[in-house]
């Protein structure tokens, strides 16, 4: 029987936590070893900003702990085991020639492939849409 994912936004994490956190999924970041979603806000977001797979691997590569927000329970009933973590990095961005400083709403899934070898999903990889709170600012 498949589990009903709990709601909720989980807060209670170290800086250490979220500081190894961050060395696995970039570690495999520069492995090649993630995706980003194929969702429309993604793709907009990707083509508004003209980011390619180099400056999404800059700036992934450049998140810290304190960019971190909170994690949250994957509500997806099939998933519900795994936990998906939320950043927001400040970047300045390029609109086709006018710079911006955009806050970035990141949303990771470290989790695993069939054959055993761990993988990230950037699930959500667009700007920032409301207020959110940081964990550790």
């Amino acid at each position: 029987m498949i589990k009903k994912p709990t709601t909720g936004k989980l807060i209670d994490f170290s800086i250490d936590d979220i500081q190894a956190y961050l060395e696995e999924i970039k570690k495999l970041i520069l492995m090649d070893k993630y995706s980003v979603s194929l969702r429309a806000e993604n793709d907009d977001f990707m083509s508004k900003y003209r980011i390619n797979t180099a400056k999404i691997k800059e700036l992934m590569l450049n998140l810290q702990y304190r960019d971190f927000c909170y994690a949250a329970p994957n509500r997806k009933p099939e998933f519900s085991y795994e936990q998906l973590y939320i950043f927001c990095k400040e970047y300045e961005l390029d609109n086709w020639g006018d710079f911006e400083t955009i806050k970035i709403y990141v949303k990771t899934n470290l989790t695993q492939l069939r054959n055993g070898d761990d993988f990230v999903i950037i699930i959500s990889f667009h700007e920032l849409e409301k207020p959110i709170r940081y964990l550790f600012k």
